[in-house]
């Protein structure tokens, strides 16, 4: 791909006109025009549709434009990347997705930066569907994610097993029960992940295993999302004690949900890296956190 016809369509897609991304970018019209057409016939799409005086993105473009930022962005990134590698000044390099980063994520940050107060560290948070390409790509240290995430070619390493619980206001009527049936929860509001989260998945698996349904009534793209509407009253959802956000400990209460259910947390190791040092002691802080989230819960953390 023609780095220059990437630069061109993503000036056109903020300038809005071939004129202004040419002038951005010193280059004459004619020339801006011919990369954005080798742009269009290598990939065998049209990217705009030509009026009198504006270029109008297809959907293509729409869905393009976002890639193409992070393209150049991780181009433009190489010098600075190569000046670090002389100077030994690489951050540890952090992937994983929303659902884990409050929970488990930032914590083990936190202990390691005691333990380790020189080290550099660099967070990237992705929703899961892209979490799995950054980590075929190998642009990581350490990939956290909750299980599966299917990743040719690499096997993650297990974290913590732990169990999903119903995830209730403090006060709420059921809130000191024991544990709960999905029959429990019949007339309760159900704040359900979206059908992309894993563990919507895993509930959904569950519930269809033994033919009963829970009616959603609001619906989130992100957990941290969902525990807060629950701490807030609009009703109930599922989470493990991992990943629920600390700062929300004073507000809710975990009520385990019966058949257990487990949720699997696991890392992935790049190949490339050269920092085990510092790997196993991030991968040590995110057990120390683990086991920690398992206690305060009452949980064993010898059953992981």
């Amino acid at each position: 791909m023609n780095l220059k016809s990437l630069r061109i369509f993503v000036n056109v897609m903020e300038e809005g006109t071939l004129a202004r991304a040419a002038a951005r970018l010193n280059l004459s019209q004619p020339a801006a025009s011919r990369l954005l057409g080798l742009l269009e016939d290598e990939q065998g799409v049209f990217l705009f549709s030509r009026t009198r005086k504006r270029l109008e993105p297809t959907p293509e473009a729409e869905a393009f434009y976002p890639e193409a930022l992070r393209i150049l962005a991780s181009i433009d990134e190489i010098p600075s990347f190569f000046d670090q590698v002389r100077k030994g000044d690489m951050p540890l390099r952090i992937i994983c997705h929303p659902r884990i980063v409050n929970g488990l994520v930032l914590p083990a940050m936190a202990r390691l930066s005691k333990r380790l107060p020189d080290l550099r560290m660099k967070l990237e948070i992705h929703p899961r569907r892209d979490l799995g390409r950054r980590i075929m790509h190998d642009l990581f240290d350490v990939g956290i994610s909750t299980l599966p995430l299917p990743v040719e070619s690499l096997t993650p390493r297990h974290l913590h097993t732990t169990k999903l619980h119903v995830l209730l206001p403090k006060g709420h009527r059921l809130a000191a029960r024991a544990s709960l049936k999905t029959k429990d929860l019949t007339g309760e509001t159900y704040v359900a992940l979206d059908s992309n989260t894993v563990i919507r998945q895993i509930v959904d698996a569950e519930l269809t295993s033994k033919g009963v349904e829970l009616p959603v009534g609001h619906e989130v793209s992100a957990g941290a999302a969902a525990y807060r509407l629950v701490k807030n009253g609009l009703g109930f959802t599922f989470a493990d004690p991992i990943a629920l956000d600390p700062e929300l400990d004073n507000g809710v209460v975990l009520v385990p949900w019966k058949p257990d259910t487990e949720v699997r947390i696991g890392y992935f190791l790049s190949r490339a890296s050269h920092r085990k040092d510092r790997v196993d002691a991030l991968i040590e802080c995110l057990e120390s956190v683990c086991s920690a989230r398992m206690k305060q819960f009452g949980m064993n953390p010898g059953k992981s």
